[in-house]
């Protein structure tokens, strides 16, 4: 059934809180709700409970490299697509990487 969202401030609202209530007027498309999100608040903890701040990782930024992480990702879904064991040649160094981890206790919150 047909839904509504009412969205009510008072009269002083900072440029964060305008940016958020322009986001949710001008789209209903939530991925886009989400991103400008967290754009403002930052993705906070991989691993942990803090939701909000900064995640400094040193390979990426989650919002400003957006389009080389789905590269990468995209990428990464083919090989194991079409090799999910590993066992071809053209991913031999792949597969000697992941064989050397003890992925069963890697800790997320590490990877940076």
């Amino acid at each position: 059934e047909q839904s509504y969202c009412i969205l009510m401030s008072g009269n002083k609202l900072s440029a964060e809180s305008k940016l958020r209530i322009n986001t949710m007027v001008s789209t209903n498309d939530g991925f886009e709700i989400a991103e400008t999100d967290l754009k403002l608040r930052g993705p906070g903890n991989i691993e942990g409970t803090q939701q909000s701040g900064v995640l400094d990782l040193k390979l990426a930024d989650l919002v400003a490299d957006q389009q080389i992480l789905h590269a990468a990702r995209t990428l990464v879904l083919a090989i194991l697509e079409k090799d999910p064991a590993l066992i071809l040649e053209e991913n031999r160094l792949l597969n000697l990487f992941f064989n050397s981890k003890n992925l069963e206790h890697i800790s997320w919150e590490q990877i940076s």
